[in-house]
């Protein structure tokens, strides 16, 4: 299935004008990849950059369109909640300019009893501009709307 052709507001809980992520670019099942490119009146702004706040939401947010992918196309279950549980060596380089591009990469440690332990690197043109470890505890609260 292509991806890209997937609309984000299928896969995610988070709706406008709370959304850090555009699109589900690659998925497998130990990896994935979002693109967002930065709007600068995009919530989560500080003089014309994405903060450091929006940094770790886009990393959530990219978490979560990949739980979203498999409980919709795999699982063919309903997209549901997840909440952070634990963010480990949180590391911002800098924050990205409006009109920039995220790339975020999501790769998986564990899973285990609803609880998915990963590895993520946000880049903006090549560079790395956040990346840490995400531990998201997903619920049992269903996507509304």
């Amino acid at each position: 299935m292509d991806t890209g052709k997937i609309g984000i507001l299928e896969l995610i809980p988070q709706r406008p004008p709370f959304l850090l992520v555009d699109t589900l670019v690659d998925f497998e099942p130990e990896r994935s990849v979002t693109s967002f490119e930065v709007r600068p009146d995009g919530i989560l702004m500080r003089d014309g950059r994405l903060s450091e706040a929006g940094l770790m939401e886009n990393i959530a947010q990219s978490c979560a369109a990949r739980i979203g992918y498999i409980n919709k196309y795999q699982k063919n279950e309903t997209v549901k909640l997840g909440i952070i549980g634990a963010v480990k060596d949180f590391r911002v380089n800098f924050l990205p300019e409006a009109g920039s591009t995220l790339m975020t990469t999501i790769e998986t440690i564990s899973e285990v009893f609803g609880i998915t332990l990963v590895s993520a690197v946000t880049t903006c043109g090549g560079e790395v501009a956040a990346s840490c470890q995400m531990k998201i505890s997903l619920t049992d609260i269903e996507q509304k709307g």
